[in-house]
């Protein structure tokens, strides 16, 4: 029989991800997103460099390259540890709290 656990507390910093604000580690070209079937391209975020070139914006860590999507949180633990967590999963996993 499986154990059922429940998600210890955790304070976060996050923040929902915009252009512009620096959160992203890199970008990576949106062909070549698509072409090596990386993940889904619904709802990634795309930006049109000046130059014409759409490019993804994602972030690294231990488990790998993670692609940010519309609505995205960048979340840093306390160690700096940065993950991308969907809107949907972020608003049941956390809460604010006053500091």
């Amino acid at each position: 029989m499986r154990q059922k656990y429940e998600r210890a507390s955790l304070i976060v910093d996050a923040e929902q991800y915009e252009l512009g604000k620096g959160l992203e580690d890199g970008f990576e070209l949106y062909t070549k997103v698509i072409t090596n079937g990386w993940v889904s391209p619904d709802n990634l975020v795309q930006h049109i460099r000046p130059d014409g070139i759409v490019v993804c914006p994602f972030i690294q860590n231990r488990r790998g390259v993670i692609f940010i999507r519309q609505g995205d949180y960048i979340i840093t633990e306390g160690d700096n540890e940065r993950h991308v967590c969907g809107e949907d999963k972020f608003l049941l996993r956390y809460r604010a709290i006053e500091e």
